[in-house]
């Protein structure tokens, strides 16, 4: 018996978590910041992820979830985020998830927090090209910007849909109609790129990326430019010789 109602207190606590008193499915959720604390009792960040059901987006809302800054996870897609929602959630750490499905949810989703990550959109297909892209993943951003505007305006927002650098300039037009506009507050995530031209250009010069911390520079010589790497004591010119630009 007791075993009995120490699961049961288990399960309670668990499902008071994921379905707060304060919290309505499709509702406005008002959250303060002295009662946005994880299941450790810790104060922390309120992220939401829009897109979370996405590639992207799943493994986001797994670091994110890991991530001891965060207290309070909110998982928000137009599709399957119920079940990523679940999943994430089962995680042993701090952060409270709560998910949102559909543009009804959107507001609900985003009131209240202080980072806001938004991998949604589609990814390039063969034969689409960069403007096919654009067309599609545009309105996407608009629509999710405007709630932005909204819902959170002083919330920090990283740009991950592609083209990053078309979508960049559309949330800041969205953020200057409405008032909000923070340029120190709107970020486009590139992390990828970088890592690529490290992977490549490691292969290429045959190092192990594992000792090697590259940073890197652009240098215009001949109207073409160059990448190197500051650590490796080789010259531009060495360079030149084994880069084909």
């Amino acid at each position: 018996m007791e075993a009995h109602a120490g699961a049961t207190q288990r399960i309670a606590r668990i499902s008071a978590h994921l379905n707060p008193s304060n919290f309505q499915e499709g509702g406005d959720i008002l959250l303060k910041r002295g009662n946005c604390r994880g299941k450790g009792g810790a104060p922390g960040f309120k992220v939401a992820i829009l897109g979370a059901a996405g590639g992207i987006g799943q493994s986001l809302s797994l670091l994110m979830k890991m991530n001891p800054l965060v207290s309070v996870l909110h998982l928000y897609d137009v599709v399957n985020s119920p079940g990523v929602t679940a999943d994430v959630s089962h995680m042993d750490t701090g952060a409270v998830v709560r998910g949102f499905l559909g543009q009804p949810q959107l507001e609900s989703a985003l009131t209240g927090m202080d980072l806001v990550i938004i991998p949604a959109g589609v990814p390039r297909t063969p034969g689409m090209t960069r403007d096919d892209l654009f067309k599609i993943n545009a309105g996407i951003v608009k629509t999710l910007c405007e709630g932005v505007a909204k819902c959170c305006p002083n919330a920090i927002v990283n740009l991950i849909s592609n083209p990053v650098n078309s979508t960049v300039p559309i949330a800041a037009e969205v953020f200057k109609k409405a008032g909000t506009y923070d340029p120190k507050k709107l970020l486009g995530v590139t992390t990828l790129d970088v890592a690529r031209a490290n992977t490549f250009v490691a292969e290429y010069l045959e190092l192990i990326q594992e000792r090697l911390m590259f940073q890197w520079w652009e240098v215009m010589q001949e109207s073409q430019y160059f990448l190197f790497c500051h650590r490796l004591s080789l010259p531009v010119a060495s360079l030149q010789k084994k880069l084909i630009i």
